[in-house]
């Protein structure tokens, strides 16, 4: 297969031999029953329907990390904020491989459907929040919507084009990721300063329904094999949200709440252990579990979905911290704000497009660990800023590693799906995605943890007068500088300067974790399969 995209690794077919895939039965050869290919490409109205749908998982988490300060300003809530993203994480999560479940047994189309209307319902709630409960509630509304979307589009990508043309979709997904970043910061920051924050969920109603209209009236899916589809696994769904849920909350409240020995912390940490327990027990008698077992006996899949776990974490810094920090610490506006991390995603396609060079030379693990590698030393870059800095020295950070975390996913999940055949490739997809979800959820709340901690010894240890007793005062304080003596003001900016330089050594660390996953777990070679290779 000339040129495409599972060639990246030419000559590895029939390398990875039975322990390069493991699994019960033996590694898969790509036989049983599949649809039929799409004949020719599918029609434009598709794709770009497509497109929208995946903008509005997009463009949610940048527009409304824009606007932190202004929400948090008019409802309150600083200390729990975090939730605003790792709730809607966890939602879309834990709902990620479900809906895949529901859409090989009733097809993508409705569940695609149904997933647009609940993220338009749950954006209108969001938009009438009267505290900041009631909006991290709503948020986990929009993102049981928002697991449907991510999910199945990229469901529907792997449908409607065959393998040698996927790279071609994945630049366009990427596109919209990049559109969707750039103008989420920019919106979200206009609409903050010069209308009301509530705005940003109000954008997605005309949004939603464009994208529902294209999808009813255009959508037409391949023929699909008939099979037999096993129950999902709605006990498995349960328990694993149940699980995650009482993590996060240990985590976000941990060292804040109460001390991280308290009775609160042990307690939560223990039922989340004891509820982990159970998740195990119930995959294991499942019939058709949400992740099976041999997703992690796979030696590719399994150090794939690792090092995508710690993607999801180490960019919690960037997309939830850093508009932030633009606006405590730099004094930038919320459009300014926006644009220093929204730079990240204009080298991100670009890099990631170009990677397919890069891999087909040197391989699929080489070069994402070449990506993590350099991620790695920018990240931690980040900590070397002077104080103040300049708004022009992070936004250059965020640029190149836009540019090194593209090196890195697309060439990632391309392997793996080469490495699988038609029946288990949606599977091995799900778990990509729902481990970078699973990532992301617990780097909201642990790098929250830390942010919280480091503000509140600083409040604690401060040598001037006049700073605020609860981290929640802290935004107020900073847009508000009156209210504080100029070295008071100085002090607070300094402390979360700290609190995010923390942040972006934990990422550094995660960014690491990554690299060694890939070195040492990773085989040198991914086992292609040979259909891959004369697609």
């Amino acid at each position: 297969m000339p040129g495409g995209a599972a060639s990246g690794t030419a000559g590895t077919a029939g390398t990875g031999g039975p322990g390069g895939t493991g699994g019960p039965g033996g590694r898969d050869t790509g036989s049983g029953t599949r649809p039929a290919p799409a004949q020719g490409r599918p029609p434009a109205a598709v794709v770009a329907a497509m497109m929208l749908g995946m903008s509005l998982v997009a463009i949610d988490s940048t527009i409304v990390a824009t606007a932190v300060p202004q929400i948090v300003g008019d409802i309150g809530g600083f200390s729990v904020f975090s939730w605003l993203f790792s709730g809607y994480l966890l939602a879309v999560t834990v709902t990620l491989p479900v809906y895949g479940k529901l859409s090989d047994t009733f097809g993508r189309k409705p569940v695609l459907l149904f997933g647009i209307g609940l993220f338009l319902v749950g954006s209108l709630l969001c938009a009438l929040a009267w505290n900041m409960a009631a909006l991290i509630a709503f948020r986990i509304v929009q993102g049981l919507g928002g697991g449907a979307l991510q999910g199945t589009v990229q469901t529907l990508a792997a449908d409607l084009y065959p393998l040698k043309d996927r790279p071609r979709i994945q630049a366009r997904m990427s596109t919209t990721w990049a559109v969707s970043a750039v103008a989420g910061p920019a919106l979200g920051g206009m609409l903050a300063s010069y209308a009301h924050w509530r705005w940003i969920f109000l954008i997605n109603l005309p949004l939603g329904a464009f994208a529902l209209w294209m999808t009813t009236r255009h959508l037409k899916e391949p023929v699909r094999s008939p099979g037999r589809r096993g129950p999902v696994d709605w006990a498995g769904a349960l328990s694993i949200f149940a699980c995650g849920g009482l993590l996060l909350f240990a985590l976000v409240q941990g060292g804040v709440a109460w001390p991280w020995l308290s009775a609160p912390s042990l307690g939560l940490l223990g039922a989340s252990a004891v509820l982990a327990a159970v998740v195990v027990r119930v995959e294991r008698r499942a019939e058709e579990p949400i992740l099976p077992g041999w997703v992690w006996r796979r030696r590719t899949i399994a150090a794939v979905n690792l090092a995508m776990g710690a993607l999801g974490l180490l960019m919690v810094a960037p997309m939830v911290f850093l508009p932030t920090y633009a606006q405590s610490v730099l004094g930038l506006g919320p459009v300014g704000a926006g644009l220093v991390m929204s730079v990240m995603t204009l080298s991100w396609p670009i890099t990631a497009a170009l990677s397919q060079h890069v891999y087909r030379r040197i391989g699929f693990r080489n070069t994402a660990a070449v990506g993590i590698g350099l991620a790695a030393v920018i990240l931690y870059s980040f900590t070397l800023l002077p104080y103040p800095a300049r708004p022009w020295q992070p936004a250059l950070i965020m640029l190149l590693l836009g540019g090194a975390l593209g090196l890195f996913q697309l060439p990632l999940l391309i392997g793996v799906q080469s490495t699988v055949g038609w029946t288990e490739r949606g599977t091995a997809t799900a778990s990509v995605l729902f481990s970078r979800q699973v990532g992301q959820s617990i780097g909201a709340a642990l790098l929250a943890a830390v942010a919280n901690a480091t503000l509140a010894a600083r409040l604690a240890d401060a040598p001037v007068p006049g700073l605020p007793d609860a981290l929640d005062d802290v935004t107020k304080a900073l847009d508000q500088p009156g209210l504080l003596s100029q070295a008071a003001a100085d002090y607070l900016r300094e402390a979360v300067a700290a609190a995010v330089d923390h942040i972006f050594l934990g990422a550094t660390g995660a960014a690491l974790a990554a690299l060694l996953v890939l070195l040492l777990v990773a085989p040198r070679r991914f086992p292609v399969l040979p259909e891959h290779i004369e697609e």
